[in-house]
């Protein structure tokens, strides 16, 4: 857990800064289609990816939100996940940067706790938002 993120601090509005991943390559693509047992060709083959319409191989939904839910669960504990919400905005391809801006759109207290909502829109090189997460966690 990063001590320098968690505490009073954390308000409505309050930024929780930003990480950068990338550039994805094919090999970041094999790696997390092995992790996940996920093997459709689109996401790892040139050629099946062609005969689909597409200009190379398609980086896996999946894996640039597992970077978003990897960073903030470093950042705040994994006991400390409560939610996490993903909309794909637009495709991600091999060579592209995400860039992560977290901010925090609610805090609240319940029955377990102090703990915030945030907001995670994921931009590649070019500014697009591609992904866009939400999450919801307990203070530690």
């Amino acid at each position: 857990m990063n001590d320098a993120i968690v505490g009073d601090h954390l308000a409505a509005d309050a930024s929780i800064g930003s990480k950068v991943f990338g550039p994805i390559t094919q090999t970041d693509i094999v790696r997390y289609q092995g992790a996940s047992g996920d093997f459709q060709p689109i996401h790892h083959d040139p050629a099946f990816a062609a005969r689909s319409g597409l200009p190379q191989p398609l980086v896996i939904g999946m894996l640039p939100a597992g970077l978003v839910a990897g960073w903030i669960a470093e950042t705040f504990g994994a006991d400390n996940v409560r939610y996490f919400r993903v909309r794909w905005n637009a495709s991600v391809w091999p060579g592209d940067t995400l860039t992560v801006r977290g901010s925090i759109a609610r805090r609240y207290r319940d029955d377990e706790g102090d703990k915030i909502d945030i907001e995670l829109p994921c931009s590649n090189q070019d500014d697009r938002i591609v992904l866009h997460c939400a999450m919801t966690v307990l203070i530690p």
